[in-house]
């Protein structure tokens, strides 16, 4: 019986996701303000033949504290645009998938709909987003149009919690809801070029979206036509059943953070819950399990690597994901056994970069394609092709059929 190859994915955030990243890092300190630096590791991953990559970003320094920036002077400050890095990737890779984060709460989802659909354009299908609220006050103040409160993780069950949280993705909801809609406003042949009559688009196939909702009234139609995708791939990071009936809702592909196998099994039974009780039609979603990973030639090495960067942070490393500190082959080990379990692959988040990339690339990708988990190439297409998922028709396009 042949084996069900996992799908594999990388989450690039400055110069790693350890705090202490730069002090160890191969590349230079203001690399990640660098175009140079970012079509590096893009190169890399497709190198790789990864699925895809996920940029991080946020609308406030990166900080500590929930309530806005810490006192720190010893940690990475400040990033470029996620959606604009991707945009400059795109023409010099030709397989992987470009995911960008971008804010719910204080973006947009207009702005937010041409700029990705402009990125599938751009890169030939190879597009995605990923959507998250923004729950800081410190974030909210740049725009200073609304409070949000301090939560406090220890007491999300609180009520004012509650509210606050479920607003954000009530928010969010609508925000991609919107987003989706203005893709399908151009059906795929809006656009005739007839020269001799002298029509470049057909009138009838632009739709207007005409959205009404507590945060957002959208007429649309958008400004840019139908991508290739016609809906580029949505993903989003879930840790409880929350955000997991969000995902279930609006998103192609789940990020979780499981523990260990048996957390992962449970946790995709959550998800296939989820997305039943929110009556969700189409595919299923592709549930990836993300990893931050330190890795290195032995065990004794990465521990070692791992404890200096503790060291030079002054405290152990903590994450909402699980923390690998191995070699390759213990880690395709340790994938094999969550694959079966039930997630369909993993984006792992490399703790430096571009060091644990490399060794993602170079290492463990040969390793799992030994254990016959990961294909040795790119079969072509598009992001949704090479995640198994089809290409959806503009619901604008069924309801003037219908």
């Amino acid at each position: 019986m042949t084996k069900k190859t996992l799908h594999l994915a990388v989450a690039l955030d400055g110069l790693g996701w350890h705090p202490a990243a730069w002090r160890l890092s191969h590349a230079d300190a203001t690399a990640p303000l660098t175009a140079r630096y970012w079509n590096t590791l893009a190169g890399e991953a497709e190198r790789g033949a990864l699925d895809l990559l996920t940029i991080e970003d946020s609308l406030d320094l990166q900080s500590s504290r929930p309530d806005g920036p810490d006192d720190r002077v010893d940690q990475v400050r400040g990033r470029l645009d996620a959606v604009q890095i991707a945009a400059r990737i795109a023409p010099l890779t030709r397989h992987i998938g470009l995911i960008p984060t971008t804010s719910t709460t204080h973006t947009e989802p207009f702005h937010v709909s041409t700029a990705v659909a402009t990125l599938d354009h751009v890169s030939g299908g190879r597009a995605g987003w990923r959507p998250r609220v923004s729950a800081r006050r410190a974030e909210a103040g740049h725009f200073g149009r609304r409070d949000i409160p301090v939560l406090d993780l220890a007491r999300l069950d609180e009520a004012e919690a509650v509210r606050a949280v479920g607003d954000l993705f009530a928010e969010a909801s609508d925000a991609v809801e919107v987003v989706r809609r203005l893709w399908d406003s151009w059906q795929d042949d809006a656009v005739i070029r007839d020269v001799p009559t002298g029509r470049f688009v057909d009138r009838e196939r632009l739709h207007y979206i005409d959205f009404t909702g507590p945060w957002f009234s959208v007429k649309g139609p958008t400004i840019v036509p139908r991508s290739p995708q016609g809906q580029p791939v949505v993903a989003a990071l879930a840790h409880s059943a929350v955000p997991y009936a969000f995902a279930a809702r609006h998103a192609d592909v789940v990020f979780v953070t499981p523990t260990d196998s048996e957390h992962a099994a449970a946790i995709v039974a959550e998800v296939r819950a989820a997305e039943e009780t929110v009556g969700r039609t189409g595919p299923p979603l592709r549930v990836l399990a993300d990893l931050v990973v330190l890795l290195d030639e032995t065990t004794t090495l990465a521990r070692h690597r791992r404890t200096r960067l503790d060291e030079l942070h002054g405290e152990e490393l903590t994450s909402d994901a699980a923390i690998f500190t191995g070699t390759a082959d213990r880690l395709a080990d340790l994938l094999a056994e969550w694959h079966r379990a039930g997630v369909d692959g993993f984006r792992l988040r490399p703790a430096v970069l571009p060091d644990d990339l490399t060794a993602t690339t170079r290492a463990l990708v040969p390793a799992l394609r030994d254990r016959g988990l990961f294909r040795s190439g790119y079969p072509g297409g598009t992001l949704r092709d090479l995640l198994g998922l089809p290409r959806p028709v503009s619901r604008y396009a069924v309801a003037a059929t219908a």
